[in-house]
Protein backbone atom coordinates (compact mmCIF):
# COMPACT_ATOMS: atom_id res chain seq x y z
CA UNK A 1 0.00 0.00 0.00
CA UNK A 2 1.17 3.31 -0.66
CA UNK A 3 2.18 6.40 1.58
CA UNK A 4 0.24 9.87 1.14
CA UNK A 5 2.83 12.64 0.22
CA UNK A 6 2.62 15.49 2.80
CA UNK A 7 3.36 18.78 1.82
CA UNK A 8 3.49 21.47 3.80
CA UNK A 9 3.94 25.24 2.41
CA UNK A 10 5.20 28.03 4.80
CA UNK A 11 5.09 31.61 3.70
CA UNK A 12 9.07 31.45 3.78
CA UNK A 13 8.48 28.53 0.91
CA UNK A 14 5.66 30.94 -0.62
CA UNK A 15 7.64 33.92 -1.27
CA UNK A 16 10.91 31.81 -2.36
CA UNK A 17 8.50 30.52 -4.81
CA UNK A 18 7.91 34.13 -6.03
CA UNK A 19 11.15 35.58 -5.92
CA UNK A 20 10.54 37.12 -3.37
CA UNK A 21 12.81 35.47 -0.21
CA UNK A 22 12.96 37.10 3.24
CA UNK A 23 9.68 39.09 2.52
CA UNK A 24 7.12 39.37 4.43
CA UNK A 25 3.59 37.01 3.44
CA UNK A 26 1.84 40.62 3.70
CA UNK A 27 4.52 41.60 0.60
CA UNK A 28 3.67 38.39 -0.85
CA UNK A 29 0.10 38.90 -1.38
CA UNK A 30 0.29 42.64 -2.03
CA UNK A 31 2.56 41.70 -4.85
CA UNK A 32 0.60 39.07 -6.58
CA UNK A 33 -2.08 41.14 -6.55
CA UNK A 34 -0.75 44.18 -8.12
CA UNK A 35 0.41 41.57 -10.87
CA UNK A 36 -2.70 39.54 -11.33
CA UNK A 37 -4.72 42.94 -11.25
CA UNK A 38 -2.85 44.57 -13.99
CA UNK A 39 -2.51 42.25 -16.16
CA UNK A 40 -6.10 41.97 -15.82
CA UNK A 41 -6.70 45.70 -16.48
CA UNK A 42 -4.75 45.10 -19.35
CA UNK A 43 -6.08 42.66 -21.08
CA UNK A 44 -10.11 44.91 -19.95
CA UNK A 45 -8.30 47.59 -22.11
CA UNK A 46 -7.26 45.73 -24.76
CA UNK A 47 -10.79 44.30 -25.59
CA UNK A 48 -11.78 48.18 -25.59
CA UNK A 49 -9.58 49.09 -28.02
CA UNK A 50 -9.93 45.69 -29.93
CA UNK A 51 -13.57 46.90 -30.66
CA UNK A 52 -12.58 50.64 -30.88
CA UNK A 53 -10.38 49.79 -33.62
CA UNK A 54 -12.47 47.57 -35.54
CA UNK A 55 -15.04 50.34 -35.43
CA UNK A 56 -13.09 52.71 -36.54
CA UNK A 57 -11.76 50.50 -39.41
CA UNK A 58 -14.99 50.06 -40.66
CA UNK A 59 -15.45 54.32 -40.82
CA UNK A 60 -12.87 55.06 -42.52
CA UNK A 61 -9.56 52.88 -43.04
CA UNK A 62 -6.25 55.04 -43.93
CA UNK A 63 -2.99 53.75 -43.10
CA UNK A 64 -0.47 51.12 -43.96
CA UNK A 65 -1.67 47.74 -45.45
CA UNK A 66 -0.33 46.30 -42.34
CA UNK A 67 -2.72 48.38 -40.28
CA UNK A 68 -5.58 47.88 -42.64
CA UNK A 69 -5.10 44.20 -42.25
CA UNK A 70 -4.71 44.50 -38.18
CA UNK A 71 -7.81 46.34 -38.33
CA UNK A 72 -9.73 43.73 -40.29
CA UNK A 73 -8.39 40.78 -38.17
CA UNK A 74 -9.37 42.53 -35.45
CA UNK A 75 -13.00 42.64 -36.44
CA UNK A 76 -13.36 38.95 -37.75
CA UNK A 77 -12.17 38.29 -34.17
CA UNK A 78 -14.26 40.20 -32.49
CA UNK A 79 -16.90 38.81 -34.57
CA UNK A 80 -15.42 34.83 -34.06
CA UNK A 81 -17.11 31.85 -32.92
CA UNK A 82 -14.10 31.88 -30.32
CA UNK A 83 -14.77 34.86 -29.00
CA UNK A 84 -19.02 34.18 -28.37
CA UNK A 85 -18.82 32.06 -25.12
CA UNK A 86 -16.93 34.84 -23.31
CA UNK A 87 -19.12 37.60 -24.77
CA UNK A 88 -22.12 35.72 -23.45
CA UNK A 89 -20.80 34.82 -20.20
CA UNK A 90 -19.90 38.85 -19.71
CA UNK A 91 -23.15 39.51 -20.79
CA UNK A 92 -25.38 36.84 -18.73
CA UNK A 93 -23.05 36.90 -15.34
CA UNK A 94 -21.12 41.11 -15.51
CA UNK A 95 -18.82 41.35 -12.87
CA UNK A 96 -19.58 37.61 -11.06
CA UNK A 97 -18.10 36.19 -14.37
CA UNK A 98 -14.72 38.70 -14.03
CA UNK A 99 -14.61 37.50 -10.39
CA UNK A 100 -14.98 33.95 -11.16
CA UNK A 101 -12.70 34.13 -13.85
CA UNK A 102 -9.73 34.37 -11.26
CA UNK A 103 -11.13 31.08 -9.94
CA UNK A 104 -10.20 28.97 -13.38
CA UNK A 105 -7.47 28.29 -15.54
CA UNK A 106 -7.62 28.99 -19.12
CA UNK A 107 -10.95 31.51 -18.86
CA UNK A 108 -9.32 34.85 -17.18
CA UNK A 109 -8.07 35.84 -20.27
CA UNK A 110 -10.92 35.32 -22.62
CA UNK A 111 -13.90 36.98 -19.70
CA UNK A 112 -11.25 39.90 -19.55
CA UNK A 113 -11.10 40.66 -22.90
CA UNK A 114 -14.85 40.23 -23.40
CA UNK A 115 -15.63 42.66 -20.71
CA UNK A 116 -13.51 45.05 -22.62
CA UNK A 117 -15.28 43.86 -25.81
CA UNK A 118 -18.64 44.73 -24.16
CA UNK A 119 -17.90 47.70 -22.85
CA UNK A 120 -18.69 47.21 -19.30
CA UNK A 121 -18.76 50.02 -17.32
CA UNK A 122 -15.11 50.28 -15.90
CA UNK A 123 -15.78 51.32 -12.19
CA UNK A 124 -18.03 48.08 -12.65
CA UNK A 125 -15.15 46.14 -13.69
CA UNK A 126 -12.26 47.61 -11.41
CA UNK A 127 -14.96 46.72 -7.97
CA UNK A 128 -14.97 43.19 -9.90
CA UNK A 129 -10.91 42.65 -10.71
CA UNK A 130 -10.07 43.96 -7.39
CA UNK A 131 -12.39 41.53 -5.50
CA UNK A 132 -10.83 38.37 -7.71
CA UNK A 133 -7.75 39.26 -7.88
CA UNK A 134 -7.88 39.56 -4.02
CA UNK A 135 -9.09 36.16 -4.08
CA UNK A 136 -6.43 34.86 -6.57
CA UNK A 137 -3.72 35.97 -4.22
CA UNK A 138 -4.73 34.62 -1.00
CA UNK A 139 -5.65 31.31 -2.79
CA UNK A 140 -1.86 31.52 -4.72
CA UNK A 141 -0.21 32.40 -2.08
CA UNK A 142 -1.60 29.61 0.01
CA UNK A 143 -3.30 26.35 -1.18
CA UNK A 144 -2.20 27.09 -4.69
CA UNK A 145 1.19 26.73 -4.71
CA UNK A 146 0.65 24.20 -2.12
CA UNK A 147 -0.99 21.73 -4.69
CA UNK A 148 1.72 22.67 -7.24
CA UNK A 149 4.24 21.58 -4.69
CA UNK A 150 2.50 18.60 -3.63
CA UNK A 151 2.59 17.61 -7.74
CA UNK A 152 6.01 18.45 -7.63
CA UNK A 153 6.17 15.65 -4.77
CA UNK A 154 4.03 13.21 -5.92
CA UNK A 155 5.83 13.51 -9.21
CA UNK A 156 9.07 12.83 -7.85
CA UNK A 157 8.52 10.26 -5.62
CA UNK A 158 6.20 8.26 -8.31
CA UNK A 159 5.73 9.94 -12.20
CA UNK A 160 3.35 7.41 -13.12
CA UNK A 161 1.39 8.28 -9.97
CA UNK A 162 1.76 11.79 -11.37
CA UNK A 163 -0.11 10.81 -14.85
CA UNK A 164 -2.99 8.81 -12.98
CA UNK A 165 -3.75 11.95 -11.22
CA UNK A 166 -3.42 14.19 -13.87
CA UNK A 167 -5.59 11.51 -16.40
CA UNK A 168 -8.23 11.56 -13.91
CA UNK A 169 -9.18 14.94 -13.62
CA UNK A 170 -9.04 15.09 -17.36
CA UNK A 171 -11.02 12.30 -17.64
CA UNK A 172 -13.68 13.97 -14.97
CA UNK A 173 -13.64 16.73 -17.50
CA UNK A 174 -14.31 15.18 -20.02
CA UNK A 175 -17.04 13.39 -18.90
CA UNK A 176 -18.50 16.08 -17.45
CA UNK A 177 -18.34 18.40 -20.60
CA UNK A 178 -19.96 14.90 -22.65
CA UNK A 179 -23.23 15.02 -19.94
CA UNK A 180 -23.45 19.14 -20.84
CA UNK A 181 -23.71 18.28 -24.05
CA UNK A 182 -25.82 15.61 -24.13
CA UNK A 183 -27.90 17.26 -21.82
CA UNK A 184 -28.52 20.56 -24.10
CA UNK A 185 -30.34 18.98 -26.64
CA UNK A 186 -32.92 17.42 -24.38
CA UNK A 187 -33.47 20.83 -22.38
CA UNK A 188 -33.94 22.26 -25.67
CA UNK A 189 -36.30 20.42 -27.12
CA UNK A 190 -38.56 20.48 -23.69
CA UNK A 191 -42.08 22.00 -24.39
CA UNK A 192 -42.05 25.44 -22.85
CA UNK A 193 -44.92 25.89 -20.21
Amino acid sequence: MGSIVAVTVDATEVAEAHGLGGKPFVVVLVVLFVVVFLRSHATYWAGRTLVRGAQLGQEKIGGPAWWRATVARMGRFAQSRAVQPGVALVHRWGPVAVVLAYLTVGVQTAVFLCAGMVRMPYPRFAVASATGAALWAVIWGTVGLGAVYAGMALAARSPWALVVAVAAVVAAFVVRSRRRRAARPARAAAPLA
